[in-house]
Protein backbone atom coordinates (compact mmCIF):
# COMPACT_ATOMS: atom_id res chain seq x y z
CA UNK A 1 0.00 0.00 0.00
CA UNK A 2 2.59 2.47 0.63
CA UNK A 3 4.76 1.28 -2.21
CA UNK A 4 1.22 2.13 -4.33
CA UNK A 5 0.84 5.42 -2.49
CA UNK A 6 4.13 6.94 -3.03
CA UNK A 7 4.12 5.80 -6.88
CA UNK A 8 1.19 7.77 -6.96
CA UNK A 9 2.90 10.83 -5.24
CA UNK A 10 5.71 10.50 -7.85
CA UNK A 11 2.88 10.77 -10.96
CA UNK A 12 1.44 13.69 -9.29
CA UNK A 13 4.76 15.51 -8.98
CA UNK A 14 5.66 14.76 -12.91
CA UNK A 15 1.86 16.16 -14.05
CA UNK A 16 2.57 18.87 -11.75
CA UNK A 17 6.34 19.88 -13.20
CA UNK A 18 5.24 19.43 -16.79
CA UNK A 19 2.28 21.84 -16.40
CA UNK A 20 4.89 24.24 -15.30
CA UNK A 21 6.85 23.86 -17.95
CA UNK A 22 9.33 21.86 -16.18
CA UNK A 23 10.36 19.48 -18.67
CA UNK A 24 13.81 18.41 -18.97
CA UNK A 25 13.07 18.84 -22.65
CA UNK A 26 16.19 20.88 -24.46
CA UNK A 27 15.33 23.93 -26.12
CA UNK A 28 15.35 24.29 -29.65
CA UNK A 29 19.11 24.13 -31.76
CA UNK A 30 18.21 26.25 -34.56
CA UNK A 31 20.56 26.99 -37.39
CA UNK A 32 21.00 30.24 -36.09
CA UNK A 33 22.09 28.70 -32.34
CA UNK A 34 24.39 26.38 -34.52
CA UNK A 35 26.18 29.45 -36.60
CA UNK A 36 26.52 31.48 -33.65
CA UNK A 37 28.34 28.95 -31.57
CA UNK A 38 30.68 27.63 -34.04
CA UNK A 39 32.08 30.77 -35.02
CA UNK A 40 30.75 31.63 -37.89
CA UNK A 41 30.79 35.40 -37.28
CA UNK A 42 30.48 36.88 -40.61
CA UNK A 43 27.39 35.00 -41.89
CA UNK A 44 25.61 35.68 -38.04
CA UNK A 45 26.47 39.35 -39.25
CA UNK A 46 25.55 39.45 -42.47
CA UNK A 47 22.32 37.46 -41.57
CA UNK A 48 21.27 40.09 -38.97
CA UNK A 49 21.72 42.78 -41.30
CA UNK A 50 19.83 41.04 -43.97
CA UNK A 51 16.94 40.39 -41.72
CA UNK A 52 16.98 36.88 -42.29
CA UNK A 53 18.06 35.76 -38.63
CA UNK A 54 14.52 35.02 -37.60
CA UNK A 55 14.27 32.84 -40.88
CA UNK A 56 17.26 30.92 -39.69
CA UNK A 57 15.73 30.92 -35.96
CA UNK A 58 12.64 29.28 -37.51
CA UNK A 59 11.55 25.89 -35.36
CA UNK A 60 9.09 24.97 -37.63
CA UNK A 61 11.93 25.22 -41.09
CA UNK A 62 14.05 22.85 -42.92
CA UNK A 63 16.84 23.74 -44.54
CA UNK A 64 19.95 23.16 -45.60
CA UNK A 65 23.06 25.89 -45.17
CA UNK A 66 26.42 26.32 -46.77
CA UNK A 67 28.05 28.27 -44.41
CA UNK A 68 31.32 30.14 -45.35
CA UNK A 69 33.87 30.14 -42.82
CA UNK A 70 34.96 33.61 -41.36
CA UNK A 71 38.30 33.45 -43.64
CA UNK A 72 36.22 32.99 -46.40
CA UNK A 73 33.82 35.94 -45.97
CA UNK A 74 37.29 37.36 -45.41
CA UNK A 75 38.54 36.32 -49.24
CA UNK A 76 35.84 37.84 -50.65
CA UNK A 77 35.93 41.17 -49.26
CA UNK A 78 39.79 41.54 -50.08
CA UNK A 79 38.50 40.67 -53.71
CA UNK A 80 36.13 43.24 -53.99
CA UNK A 81 38.62 45.91 -52.85
CA UNK A 82 37.52 46.13 -49.07
CA UNK A 83 39.95 45.37 -46.39
CA UNK A 84 37.74 42.55 -44.43
CA UNK A 85 34.79 40.75 -44.07
CA UNK A 86 32.91 43.03 -41.25
CA UNK A 87 33.95 46.17 -43.78
CA UNK A 88 32.13 43.94 -46.83
CA UNK A 89 28.90 43.53 -44.38
CA UNK A 90 29.06 47.04 -43.24
CA UNK A 91 28.97 48.56 -47.04
CA UNK A 92 26.60 46.15 -49.17
CA UNK A 93 23.24 46.83 -48.27
CA UNK A 94 20.30 44.82 -46.50
CA UNK A 95 19.10 43.50 -49.69
CA UNK A 96 22.61 42.58 -51.75
CA UNK A 97 23.32 40.64 -48.32
CA UNK A 98 20.15 38.90 -48.34
CA UNK A 99 20.40 37.52 -51.97
CA UNK A 100 23.72 36.36 -51.71
CA UNK A 101 22.89 34.50 -47.83
CA UNK A 102 19.63 33.09 -49.69
CA UNK A 103 22.08 31.70 -52.39
CA UNK A 104 23.48 30.12 -49.51
CA UNK A 105 20.49 27.80 -48.67
CA UNK A 106 18.20 24.63 -50.10
CA UNK A 107 14.74 24.73 -48.88
CA UNK A 108 15.00 21.46 -47.35
CA UNK A 109 17.39 19.57 -45.06
CA UNK A 110 19.87 17.51 -47.36
CA UNK A 111 22.54 16.21 -45.47
CA UNK A 112 26.23 14.77 -47.56
CA UNK A 113 24.51 11.39 -48.39
CA UNK A 114 21.82 12.91 -50.12
CA UNK A 115 23.19 15.53 -51.69
CA UNK A 116 26.06 12.62 -53.08
CA UNK A 117 23.23 10.74 -54.65
CA UNK A 118 20.88 13.80 -56.05
CA UNK A 119 21.06 15.22 -60.00
CA UNK A 120 24.20 17.71 -58.92
CA UNK A 121 21.89 20.65 -58.93
CA UNK A 122 20.42 22.21 -56.15
CA UNK A 123 17.81 25.03 -56.33
CA UNK A 124 18.53 27.74 -53.53
CA UNK A 125 16.45 30.07 -51.34
CA UNK A 126 17.44 33.15 -53.79
CA UNK A 127 15.55 33.57 -57.17
CA UNK A 128 16.56 35.11 -60.30
CA UNK A 129 14.63 35.41 -63.47
CA UNK A 130 11.88 33.79 -62.47
CA UNK A 131 13.02 30.78 -61.11
CA UNK A 132 14.98 29.41 -58.24
CA UNK A 133 19.32 30.22 -58.51
CA UNK A 134 20.43 26.54 -58.90
CA UNK A 135 23.92 25.57 -58.01
CA UNK A 136 26.39 22.83 -59.14
CA UNK A 137 27.37 20.05 -56.60
CA UNK A 138 30.49 17.65 -57.46
CA UNK A 139 31.38 14.61 -55.13
CA UNK A 140 34.44 13.88 -57.21
CA UNK A 141 37.58 14.44 -54.56
CA UNK A 142 34.68 15.75 -51.97
CA UNK A 143 32.04 17.92 -52.38
CA UNK A 144 32.55 20.93 -54.21
CA UNK A 145 29.90 23.48 -55.63
CA UNK A 146 30.28 25.83 -58.26
CA UNK A 147 28.47 29.41 -58.16
CA UNK A 148 27.37 31.82 -60.71
CA UNK A 149 30.76 32.94 -61.25
CA UNK A 150 32.51 29.79 -62.25
CA UNK A 151 34.20 29.77 -59.41
CA UNK A 152 34.11 26.18 -56.50
CA UNK A 153 33.73 26.08 -52.99
CA UNK A 154 34.75 22.77 -50.83
CA UNK A 155 32.42 21.44 -48.26
CA UNK A 156 35.14 21.43 -45.02
CA UNK A 157 32.55 20.06 -42.36
CA UNK A 158 29.43 18.31 -43.11
CA UNK A 159 26.70 17.31 -41.71
CA UNK A 160 26.09 19.84 -38.75
CA UNK A 161 22.67 18.67 -37.63
CA UNK A 162 20.59 21.22 -35.76
CA UNK A 163 16.63 21.23 -34.93
CA UNK A 164 15.98 23.02 -38.00
CA UNK A 165 18.17 21.70 -40.48
CA UNK A 166 21.60 20.86 -41.24
CA UNK A 167 24.92 23.04 -41.85
CA UNK A 168 27.61 21.89 -44.39
CA UNK A 169 30.70 24.60 -43.78
CA UNK A 170 32.36 26.00 -47.16
CA UNK A 171 35.58 27.52 -47.74
CA UNK A 172 34.12 30.51 -50.09
CA UNK A 173 30.75 32.30 -50.11
CA UNK A 174 29.03 31.73 -52.90
CA UNK A 175 28.51 34.45 -55.82
CA UNK A 176 24.92 34.35 -56.90
CA UNK A 177 23.82 35.52 -60.43
CA UNK A 178 22.81 39.35 -61.19
CA UNK A 179 24.44 40.76 -57.82
CA UNK A 180 27.76 41.71 -58.37
CA UNK A 181 28.20 44.09 -61.20
CA UNK A 182 30.41 42.62 -64.42
CA UNK A 183 33.84 44.35 -63.12
CA UNK A 184 33.10 42.76 -60.28
CA UNK A 185 32.31 39.06 -61.12
CA UNK A 186 35.52 39.26 -62.63
CA UNK A 187 37.59 40.08 -59.68
CA UNK A 188 35.91 36.94 -57.65
CA UNK A 189 37.36 34.51 -59.93
CA UNK A 190 40.65 34.29 -59.82
CA UNK A 191 40.85 32.74 -63.70
CA UNK A 192 40.89 36.48 -64.90
CA UNK A 193 43.26 37.80 -62.83
CA UNK A 194 45.32 39.42 -66.03
CA UNK A 195 42.10 40.62 -66.83
CA UNK A 196 40.89 42.61 -63.88
CA UNK A 197 44.58 44.20 -63.56
CA UNK A 198 44.61 45.46 -67.16
CA UNK A 199 40.81 46.87 -66.94
CA UNK A 200 42.04 48.84 -63.66
CA UNK A 201 45.44 50.00 -65.29
CA UNK A 202 43.62 51.20 -67.94
CA UNK A 203 41.48 52.70 -66.16
CA UNK A 204 38.09 50.95 -67.36
CA UNK A 205 36.95 48.87 -63.94
CA UNK A 206 34.91 52.15 -63.67
CA UNK A 207 32.91 52.18 -66.64
CA UNK A 208 32.18 48.16 -66.66
CA UNK A 209 30.87 49.04 -62.76
CA UNK A 210 28.39 51.61 -64.29
CA UNK A 211 24.77 51.23 -65.35
CA UNK A 212 25.60 49.28 -69.05
CA UNK A 213 24.48 46.58 -69.46
CA UNK A 214 27.59 44.70 -70.86
CA UNK A 215 28.51 41.78 -73.14
CA UNK A 216 32.38 40.72 -71.82
CA UNK A 217 33.90 38.23 -74.00
CA UNK A 218 36.35 37.13 -71.26
CA UNK A 219 40.33 35.83 -71.82
CA UNK A 220 41.35 33.69 -69.15
CA UNK A 221 45.10 33.78 -67.62
CA UNK A 222 46.02 30.94 -69.85
CA UNK A 223 44.67 32.84 -72.89
CA UNK A 224 46.91 36.13 -71.75
CA UNK A 225 49.66 34.33 -71.10
CA UNK A 226 49.11 32.57 -74.64
CA UNK A 227 48.81 36.06 -76.16
CA UNK A 228 51.99 37.30 -74.62
CA UNK A 229 54.33 34.58 -75.62
CA UNK A 230 52.60 35.08 -79.57
CA UNK A 231 53.61 38.75 -78.96
CA UNK A 232 56.75 38.61 -77.48
CA UNK A 233 55.96 40.64 -74.90
CA UNK A 234 55.76 40.69 -71.06
CA UNK A 235 52.76 41.13 -69.03
CA UNK A 236 53.86 44.49 -67.71
CA UNK A 237 54.77 45.71 -71.43
CA UNK A 238 51.46 44.94 -72.27
CA UNK A 239 49.77 46.58 -69.28
CA UNK A 240 52.09 50.03 -70.54
CA UNK A 241 50.87 50.02 -74.12
CA UNK A 242 48.73 52.64 -75.11
CA UNK A 243 47.06 50.50 -77.22
CA UNK A 244 45.61 48.27 -73.78
CA UNK A 245 42.43 50.30 -73.50
CA UNK A 246 41.63 49.55 -77.29
CA UNK A 247 42.38 45.73 -76.83
CA UNK A 248 40.20 45.28 -73.77
CA UNK A 249 37.13 47.50 -75.32
CA UNK A 250 37.52 45.04 -78.45
CA UNK A 251 36.24 42.09 -75.78
CA UNK A 252 33.08 44.28 -75.13
CA UNK A 253 29.76 44.42 -77.12
CA UNK A 254 27.07 46.62 -75.85
CA UNK A 255 23.69 45.67 -74.27
CA UNK A 256 23.39 42.01 -72.72
CA UNK A 257 24.31 39.09 -75.28
CA UNK A 258 23.14 36.31 -73.66
CA UNK A 259 24.28 32.57 -75.15
CA UNK A 260 21.08 32.43 -77.22
CA UNK A 261 21.16 35.35 -78.41
CA UNK A 262 24.49 34.27 -79.67
CA UNK A 263 23.11 31.50 -81.35
CA UNK A 264 20.34 32.85 -82.69
CA UNK A 265 22.18 35.11 -84.96
CA UNK A 266 22.29 34.67 -88.94
CA UNK A 267 26.01 33.05 -89.38
CA UNK A 268 28.79 34.58 -89.82
CA UNK A 269 27.69 37.29 -87.92
CA UNK A 270 29.45 40.72 -87.89
CA UNK A 271 29.61 41.75 -84.15
CA UNK A 272 30.48 45.41 -83.89
CA UNK A 273 32.33 46.58 -80.27
CA UNK A 274 32.81 49.68 -77.95
CA UNK A 275 36.86 49.48 -78.94
CA UNK A 276 34.64 50.60 -82.47
CA UNK A 277 36.07 47.72 -84.46
CA UNK A 278 33.98 43.74 -85.10
CA UNK A 279 34.58 40.71 -85.01
CA UNK A 280 32.71 37.69 -86.66
CA UNK A 281 30.88 34.99 -85.05
CA UNK A 282 31.13 31.63 -87.24
CA UNK A 283 28.29 28.83 -87.04
CA UNK A 284 31.02 26.94 -84.36
CA UNK A 285 30.57 29.89 -82.07
CA UNK A 286 33.73 30.83 -82.78
CA UNK A 287 34.67 34.72 -82.47
CA UNK A 288 36.87 35.32 -85.61
CA UNK A 289 38.91 38.94 -85.02
CA UNK A 290 40.34 41.52 -87.36
CA UNK A 291 43.57 39.64 -87.77
CA UNK A 292 41.92 36.43 -88.53
CA UNK A 293 42.62 34.32 -85.64
CA UNK A 294 39.51 32.57 -83.65
CA UNK A 295 38.70 32.43 -80.03
CA UNK A 296 36.36 29.70 -78.77
CA UNK A 297 33.78 30.45 -76.09
CA UNK A 298 35.04 28.08 -73.13
CA UNK A 299 31.50 29.07 -70.84
CA UNK A 300 28.54 31.39 -71.32
CA UNK A 301 25.99 33.56 -69.14
CA UNK A 302 28.22 34.67 -66.36
CA UNK A 303 25.27 37.22 -65.47
CA UNK A 304 25.87 40.04 -63.87
CA UNK A 305 24.18 42.91 -62.30
CA UNK A 306 24.86 45.11 -65.69
CA UNK A 307 25.44 42.44 -67.94
CA UNK A 308 27.07 38.74 -68.83
CA UNK A 309 30.73 37.67 -69.24
CA UNK A 310 31.00 35.08 -71.50
CA UNK A 311 34.70 33.21 -70.98
CA UNK A 312 36.96 32.87 -73.98
CA UNK A 313 40.22 30.63 -74.92
CA UNK A 314 42.13 33.81 -76.73
CA UNK A 315 42.92 37.30 -76.39
CA UNK A 316 41.06 39.08 -79.32
CA UNK A 317 43.01 41.52 -81.12
CA UNK A 318 41.34 44.66 -83.19
CA UNK A 319 44.55 45.61 -85.41
CA UNK A 320 48.35 44.29 -85.61
CA UNK A 321 49.70 44.52 -82.83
Amino acid sequence: MIRWTRWLAALGATAVLAACGGSDDPPPNTVADEASARGFNALVAAAGKAGLTSALDDPAASLTVFAPTDAAFGNLARSLGFADANAMVQALDSATLAKILQYHVLPARKPAATLASGSGSEGTLYSFEGKAASLKLSTTGGVKITDAALTQATVTAADVQTDNGVIHAVDKVLVPPGVLNVAQMAQVNPTFSVLVEAVVTAKLAGTLSGAGPFTVFAPTDTAFGAALAELGLTKPQLLASPDLAAILTYHVVAGNVRAANVVALPKPAAVTTVQGGSFSVGADLGLKEALGRTATLVATDVVASNGVIHVIDKVILPSAP
